[in-house]
């Protein structure tokens, strides 16, 4: 038998490496964390608790894998923070730790890079807690909606306990 592309191309697509995604309409909201879902104006940064960045909710964390907290396109991959746009436009950051910007991203480990597509619930990577609580720094995760106030119409959580990748909620547009 004769190909007309290259061994490794055969073997990408062999293992489905060359399947590209599609984003696909999802309002839901799933957990980035295992731990303990909170009020937004819980935490305690100003800057997120008084909603200066947009609203949304947070994590106190019990695990260390970072899951996709929507199904979306990844706009933004920063040390501490992803950045992802929906397919209805609304924009949602996952900042994980406070302060954590300090750390050049030393304890976190992205799976994901710009441009790529992501399910709700999907793993996107890990964090060292270990170095986090070294620096004295907070471990609180926040998911916020960065426009808020062009695109979300509401959103809904369920505080508590939850596993990482659960589905939580789910968020509208107006």
């Amino acid at each position: 038998k004769t190909y007309n592309t290259s061994k490794k191309e055969r073997i990408y697509h062999m293992f489905g490496f060359s399947k590209k995604k599609n984003l696909k309409e999802d309002s839901h909201l799933y957990a980035p964390l295992s731990g303990e879902i909170i009020s937004i104006s819980e935490v305690a940064d100003p800057v997120f608790s008084k909603k200066m960045m947009g609203d949304g909710y947070a994590v106190e964390p019990t695990g260390n894998q970072l899951f996709a907290p929507v199904s979306a396109k990844v706009s933004l991959v920063q040390g501490h923070a992803l950045g992802f746009v929906r397919a209805d436009g609304l924009e949602v950051l996952l900042h994980v730790g406070i302060d954590t910007v300090s750390l050049n991203g030393a304890p976190f480990t992205f799976k994901v890079k710009e441009g790529d597509i992501v399910d709700g619930g999907q793993e996107i990577g890990h964090v060292d807690w270990d170095q986090v609580k070294k620096a004295g720094l907070s471990q609180t995760t926040m998911i916020v909606f960065t426009n808020t106030q062009d695109k979300l119409g509401n959103f809904e959580v369920k505080k508590g306990t939850t596993t990482a990748g659960a589905d939580i909620g789910s968020a509208q547009v107006k």
